[in-house]
């Protein structure tokens, strides 16, 4: 990877901010960036992270779509809440209440899901027609037993690193140099380190914590199998696009090892991506999401 000090991501300020009150009176602040006249597109995260550290990607969409982020509970933006709360029953009806807020903070129109991961995972577990069409990067699905890799086995590992993980720092620098060092995320482009620490952490009177602390994120790890497994991608009633990892990598969703599934699902991949494919080759998952939506005429 290259020095990190390459690149500084710039995070504007919201054209809007608005918040979602929760089934349990918790609160998800919505935020809109882009043109408020185009195609709208709601935007999340994946496990630990936040809507606002997938900028690199995102930035190249304000131009022309109406783009509205939105953090899962105990992520980002929203403040730590019950633990007994942050499980996937939970964050799917939260995802109902998130979208009934967008319509009528920001006026009805089509929402096309640009989804990384966890929260992937739960749209496609949500099965609503709120969606107009899913664009669905490296969800970790296996409906049927199709799995590629041993899921379970994944998330318990997920779930036991995510227990370990250091959950306060003396600066954002400590966590940024902390990614720099781990070789989970030598694709990430330059400054997208100190990103992700700026977007992550969150200012307490002796350092920053995490805003996800490591036990929220160690549930959900825990409960993936569970979740991937009951995750059917082709019984979606809007238009999917599948935009994965490199399969060659280790965690990367492949949609099944039967050919004839593969091309039944509109499934695409980024060669020599990871997991966090938005941040690493941002212009290349933008390609095979805009040829999506421009071949259903979305756009």
């Amino acid at each position: 990877m290259q020095s990190d000090s390459v690149t500084h991501w710039q995070i504007p300020e919201p054209l809007a901010i608005r918040e979602a009150r929760l089934y349990d009176g918790s609160v998800t602040w919505l935020r809109r960036h882009g043109n408020p006249a185009g195609p709208r597109i709601v935007l999340s995260h994946g496990n630990g992270l936040s809507a606002d550290a997938y900028y690199p990607f995102w930035f190249l969409l304000v131009d022309h779509f109406d783009l509205v982020l939105y953090d899962f509970r105990n992520h980002g933006w929203n403040t730590v809440g019950n633990l007994e709360a942050h499980q996937w029953r939970r964050f799917i009806e939260d995802n109902t209440e998130v979208l009934s807020a967008i319509d009528a903070h920001f006026g009805e129109k089509p929402k096309i899901g640009v989804l990384h991961s966890m929260s992937a995972v739960t749209a496609v577990l949500q099965k609503s027609d709120a969606f107009s069409a899913l664009v669905l990067f490296d969800p970790p699905t296996c409906p049927h037993g199709r799995a590629s890799q041993d899921f379970r086995k994944i998330g318990n590992q997920m779930g036991k690193a995510a227990t370990n993980r250091q959950a306060w720092f003396k600066t954002r620098d400590d966590l940024a140099e902390r990614l720099l060092r781990s070789s989970a995320y030598q694709l990430l482009l330059p400054g997208v380190p100190v990103l992700i620490a700026q977007t992550t952490l969150r200012r307490v009177e002796d350092g920053y914590v995490l805003c996800c602390p490591p036990m929220y994120e160690a549930k959900v790890g825990t409960q993936l199998y569970d979740a991937a497994a009951a995750s059917d991608i082709s019984h979606l009633s809007c238009p999917v696009k599948v935009i994965g990892a490199d399969p060659t990598v280790p965690f990367s969703f492949l949609p099944s090892v039967d050919l004839s599934d593969i091309v039944a699902l509109d499934y695409d991949f980024v060669p020599e991506a990871t997991h966090f494919l938005q941040l690493e080759q941002p212009e290349a998952c933008l390609t095979r999401m805009l040829d999506f939506l421009e071949s259903r005429q979305l756009v």
